[in-house]
């Protein structure tokens, strides 16, 4: 079973996302880290039940990495474009246990299990060989926590929480299906629309606001 392990706020800058988040949720982001292994940082914010936000960009001072970089960061002609026509909660991430196994199922679909860091691996992430989102983003993307969950501890909790998380598709029935297929747990709730937008219902101490 897949399980909803957090959302992701993909952009262009670090500042323009963390931007964007502020001007929807009124709450100011703080860092987390800087992926050394992808070339990629973020910041963080919990919302509950184990889940949490992730404000993801590319890290101009950061490595090239060896392979391509997840959440499609490498083409960031793409990733501007979705940005300036408002599809900023661009993806999701699932958690999955045994996550070879699950891949060998869905084959071309998430990719393949990359270890990481490379040198030390603490968990596994599925990315495909071009970096791509799965089906542009309409399945999530794929992490194994390899029995060591993400410690919410280390994750600032300013009293965010999940309140419902939706996705517009151009074909919501196929969606559907595929999803049920994965199994999914806590998935998105699916309707029909022009494009893939995702939004989030966050209550933040008593206002609930809206995440796109």
């Amino acid at each position: 079973m897949l399980k909803l392990d957090h959302l992701t706020v993909i952009a262009p800058t670090l500042a323009e996302g963390v931007t964007h988040v502020q001007n929807c949720l009124d709450l100011n982001v703080p860092f987390g880290t800087h992926h050394e292994y992808m070339g990629t940082y973020n910041h963080r914010l919990q919302l509950g039940a184990n889940v949490y936000l992730e404000i993801v960009a590319l890290d101009p001072d950061g490595i090239t990495p060896g392979r391509a970089r997840w959440f499609g960061l490498d083409n960031q002609k793409q990733v501007r474009r979705d940005w300036e026509e408002g599809f900023r909660l661009r993806g999701w991430v699932a958690n999955v246990d045994g996550l070879e196994r699950f891949l060998m199922h869905f084959l071309g679909l998430f990719g393949e299990a990359v270890p990481l860091p490379p040198d030390k691996s603490e968990f596994k992430f599925a990315i495909p060989e071009d970096g791509s989102l799965p089906l542009d983003g309409s399945l999530p993307s794929l992490i194994d926590h390899c029995g060591v969950p993400t410690s919410m501890a280390e994750i600032p909790d300013l009293g965010a929480r999940l309140v419902n998380f939706a996705m517009q598709h151009a074909e919501p029935l196929d969606i559907g299906k595929r999803y049920a297929a994965l199994s999914v747990d806590r998935p998105p709730v699916i309707s029909a629309g022009p494009r893939l937008k995702y939004t989030a219902h966050i209550d933040t101490s008593g206002d609930l606001k809206t995440l796109f």
